[in-house]
């Protein structure tokens, strides 16, 4: 089912505003690439993206087209490892944020 687009309006706007929900949408990116769900990480971090810096200056900012981004975070893309760093690379730049993996173990 598709997200409402005022929900998606909501998580716009308070990204923008607010710069430790910034950081945290492009954790739990992060943490679904981690788990191996690609599908909901590009879901994030395409919603990032709009809500953030743009597509465009993505562009800039990675040296890779508009349109190969819009498509490598869609729900049919499949990006490369590199491709999907560069752009894990410049969110964090953008957002002045820097990731760090952390090994946690969980109960067996």
């Amino acid at each position: 089912m598709p997200i409402a687009r005022e929900f998606r309006e909501t998580v716009q706007t308070r990204a923008k505003a607010d710069a430790r929900y910034h950081a945290a949408m492009l954790t739990v990116a992060i943490n679904e690439l981690l788990a191996g769900d690609l599908g909901t990480a590009k879901a994030i971090l395409r919603d990032h993206v709009n809500a953030t810096i743009t597509f465009e200056r993505l562009a800039k900012e990675t040296g890779l087209p508009v349109k190969s981004l819009q498509r490598m975070l869609g729900p049919m893309g499949n990006p490369t490892a590199e491709n999907l760093f560069t752009v894990i690379k410049a969110l964090q730049d953008a957002g002045h944020i820097t990731m760090a993996v952390k090994p946690t173990r969980h109960a067996a």
